[in-house]
């Protein structure tokens, strides 16, 4: 329970909120996270100042966009975004081992729904990550208002039918790559180590909490200006379409409400975020075709099995193929995104046996399309021919 003066300068904090423009308060945001968080430009501070509004405006939209912070590397400042996120955001619960029994019946309280941030968000992606299935089902399916989680309980001698609500926000943090299910919804924030002349201030919560208290009492009163039914619902951006549009149109109906420069910040931020979606999801694919081609121009065979093509990739350095190492890059995986390309595996004879892989002849046309010829160091003319000819 408060004491009289904590009351009484929780009730200071409003009446001075009271005063706050909604622009204000977005740009008080927006300083807060970048004293303590290096994000890679100033449009992923909009959009992070955004989401942490619109976490307390749950029950105003139809789909509730994921924050994924991700980076290659540990240390790049990932955990200290979600504490941030943690002081600001409404109902967080910092998850730290918690079964998706204890998230499913959060989420179903009275109090409402909460802002789940999970740290380490790889860990239940990867290829032994089978006891997090529901968590993974959480994420991917509670994006939706109205998102239900259907269990069979059983009470007594009696088995029963329970559905659980699993609509609520949410924030991850985590290595290497996630799934597209997860991507498509999130704002991605591609977390890097910090350069040497980049300066934040050192984290202590004890020292921001009372700073951080205020802000969120600002956000509190800025959220109760919001109409009870949003009728007046934002134009979007040329190409913010279908998934795109479930994650951004929220954000931007924040924007225009709040007035001053964010209706323009959230547009901008918007636009560079789908366009850098977009230019990844096509440069990956190219990346892999390449790569592909430079392991076969030293190889003396023009096949090779699918799981040693893996194995190839993951020992590329400059390629970001080791980061799907930590999640598991699977046979299946790779021929989705070779699918794209009209190549598929085959049976094909590898050394004295056969075995399902891949063989050059099928790449060549993907290659004369996307791929440009360059020089190739440390390879033989005899061995490309080897690699090439039958």
């Amino acid at each position: 329970m408060l004491d009289i003066d904590e009351v009484e300068k929780v009730g200071a904090a409003r009446l001075n909120a009271t005063n706050d423009s909604g622009d204000s308060v977005l740009d008080a945001i927006e300083a807060f996270v970048q004293e303590y968080v290096v994000c890679p430009n100033q449009e992923c501070l909009f959009a992070i100042a955004l989401w942490i509004v619109h976490t307390h405006l749950m029950d105003r939209w139809d789909s509730t966009p994921r924050l994924a912070a991700l980076s290659p590397e540990p240390g790049s400042g990932k955990t200290r975004l979600l504490e941030i996120l943690e002081l600001l955001v409404l109902r967080p619960v910092l998850n730290v081992g918690s079964t998706s029994a204890y998230l499913f019946r959060k989420i179903s309280s009275d109090e409402g729904p909460p802002t789940i941030l999970y740290d380490e968000i790889d860990t239940i992606f990867g290829p032994k990550a089978g006891p997090h299935e529901e968590i993974r089902a959480l994420i991917n399916a509670g994006h939706k208002r109205g998102a239900m989680a259907g269990r069979v309980v059983k009470k007594g001698n009696n088995f029963e039918l329970e559905e659980l609500p699993a609509y609520c926000a949410v924030a991850v943090a985590g290595l290497g790559y996630l799934p597209d299910t997860i991507l498509t919804r999130s704002i991605v924030i591609k977390m890097r180590k910090r350069h040497s002349n980049e300066n934040v201030k050192a984290y202590r919560r004890r020292a921001v909490e009372k700073q951080a208290s205020e802000l969120r009492e600002r956000i509190t009163v800025f959220a109760e200006s919001f109409p009870e039914e949003i009728t007046d619902w934002p134009d979007l951006p040329e190409n913010i379409e279908d998934r795109a549009a479930d994650v951004w149109e929220p954000l931007i109906t924040i924007a225009d409400h709040a007035g001053g420069d964010w209706p323009s910040k959230a547009r901008v931020s918007a636009v560079t975020h789908v366009a850098q979606s977009t230019e990844q999801a096509a440069s990956l694919g190219v990346q892999l075709l390449t790569d592909i081609k430079e392991i076969f121009s030293v190889r003396a065979s023009h096949t090779i099995k699918s799981n040693d093509l893996i194995s190839a990739l993951w020992e590329i350095e400059e390629s970001p193929w080791a980061d799907f190492k930590v999640r598991g890059l699977t046979t299946r995986d790779l021929a989705r995104m070779l699918g794209n390309y009209g190549i598929k595996p085959s049976v094909n004879r590898v050394g004295p046996t056969t075995a399902r892989g891949y063989s050059s002849y099928d790449f060549h046309d993907a290659w004369s399309r996307y791929c440009p010829e360059r020089r190739v160091t440390g390879v033989t003319s005899e061995t490309k021919s080897r690699a090439w000819e039958p």
